[in-house]
């Protein structure tokens, strides 16, 4: 008799492989937040939300995409870059995988973008609104 999670993992559809993935980074992204915020240290690491993460098909590194409330973004990436290997010692205690990423944090810009616009909108309507 085989054990749970023997060679019949290899006999899988590929389509799981994403899907894997998918919650692979997404338990990656839910466990980071709580390191972060309860046992990072760092006073340059301000209030960071993970926005998302990216695993590599081969599960040896993770792009994790993070914006910051409070701070320096680019003093915050060199933090959790340089607090890479410690969270990753964190992610080994909480994931059951074989293959724990390498973390490389990247300041993700779509929220200041997305606010840039927003206030490009309401510039152009009240313009707008004066014209007419």
């Amino acid at each position: 008799m085989l054990a749970h999670g023997s060679s019949f993992a290899c006999m899988k559809p590929k389509s799981n492989t994403p899907n894997r993935a998918f919650k692979v980074a997404d338990q990656i992204q839910r466990d980071l937040t709580e390191l972060i915020a309860r046992e990072l240290k760092d006073p340059r690491v301000g209030m960071v939300t993970i926005q998302a993460v990216e695993v590599s098909p081969d599960y040896a590194h993770a792009k994790v995409f993070f914006s910051v409330l409070v701070g320096d973004p680019g003093e915050c990436e060199e933090a959790l870059n340089q607090a890479a290997g410690f969270l990753r010692n964190g992610l080994f205690k909480r994931l059951h995988i074989h293959t724990v990423p390498t973390l490389h944090f990247h300041f993700d810009r779509t929220t200041e973008r997305a606010a840039d616009m927003n206030a490009l909108i309401a510039k152009a309507v009240s313009s707008r609104a004066k014209e007419d």
